[in-house]
């Protein structure tokens, strides 16, 4: 089974139709948004990205289970007054859990948190819960800055972040580092995603957050940002310190990731440092990887033909990151 744990919903128009009228408001409506069943089948087999319908593309590259979460860009969290982006938060979720009632066999769910500029960590709990509980998601996305680069957020390796941390345990779910919008003028949010991820791997590796959370699980997306690429530099900062109890590569195996990269290198590299024991499938489709590259015809995040072209990977080594790490760490019973 082919298992991708890093994938975003296709949403109606008239999700973010709502998300224009709650900013134009700046008041959160009375009644919950409503998205038929209809438009919700409209949205995943309208033909785009190349020609192919959301739920065609799993088709063609043999994707079984999607684990399917908001579009974390469009998640506003600087956005004031906070009641906004719970609206929209709550909105985003239930969609999530519609379609995944709607294909049981191909999407599971991964919650958004109303995560806000200023606002404690605690006041997500409620939500998490919420999803894990009452509508079964299996994790949930954890916007590392939800200033979304207008001030200094508290690193996650920060005590600021130890409620949902200690959540998360008591629920037995992971959640997935991924950075949200970005409005600073010098890069883009596809940019800022590898920044946030980076700068939260280093964070929390030079805290106390295993040792006071041994259990946590956090899966660090698009294959840990820039980190494997420089490992170099943070093994011999480790070793110049001369303190620490562990080497960098074995704080770093502490963590998960996903393998949200799109060529075969970066790939290697991810596997060699990370090991297959703590790598899983996700290609963030449909995401920044949902193009036909013009000189192959291929979707560039197809990677499944990547991976299985490792040679350095044994049979046993690919069904875990096809199958059997997702299996364990988000308590998957499908």
């Amino acid at each position: 089974m082919i298992i991708d744990i890093h994938a975003h919903f296709t949403a109606p128009d008239k999700l973010f139709a709502y998300k224009s009228n709650l900013l134009a408001s700046r008041s959160r409506p009375r009644a919950k948004l409503k998205l038929s069943d209809e438009l919700i089948l409209e949205a995943l087999n309208k033909e785009v990205h190349g020609g192919a319908s959301h739920l065609q593309q799993l088709d063609e590259v043999g994707t079984d289970i999607q684990i399917i979460s908001p579009r974390p860009y469009q998640m506003m969290h600087s956005e004031k007054p906070e009641s906004l982006v719970r609206a929209f938060c709550e909105a985003c979720n239930d969609l999530t859990a519609r379609q995944v009632e709607l294909f049981p066999d191909r999407f599971v769910g991964m919650a958004s948190l109303p995560q806000n500029m200023g606002v404690s960590p605690a006041n997500s709990i409620e939500e998490l819960e919420r999803c894990v509980k009452e509508m079964g998601f299996v994790g949930c996305l954890l916007n590392s800055d939800p200033s979304e680069n207008l001030e200094p957020p508290p690193g996650l390796g920060d005590e600021y972040w130890y409620p949902i941390y200690e959540k998360l345990v008591e629920l037995d779910v992971p959640a997935m580092v991924h950075g949200a919008g970005c409005r600073a003028h010098r890069h883009n949010y596809t940019l800022n995603f590898i920044i946030e991820e980076s700068v939260s791997v280093i964070s929390i590796l030079n805290s106390k957050v295993f040792e006071d959370f041994p259990k946590l699980k956090l899966i660090i997306c698009h294959g840990g940002g820039a980190i494997p690429y420089q490992i170099g530099r943070f093994r011999a900062a480790r070793i110049k310190g001369g303190r620490a109890k562990e080497t960098f590569e074995e704080s770093f195996r502490k963590l998960y990731f996903d393998t949200a990269l799109y060529t075969k290198d970066a790939l290697e590299m991810l596997f060699h440092w990370a090991t297959p024991d703590r790598c899983m499938f996700g290609t963030e489709r449909p995401g920044a990887g949902t193009a036909k590259d013009p000189a192959t015809g291929e979707w560039m995040d197809d990677t499944r033909p990547l991976i299985e072209s490792i040679a350095a990977l044994s049979d046993s080594d690919k069904k875990k990151i096809f199958e059997d790490n997702a299996r364990k760490v988000f308590n998957l019973k499908i």
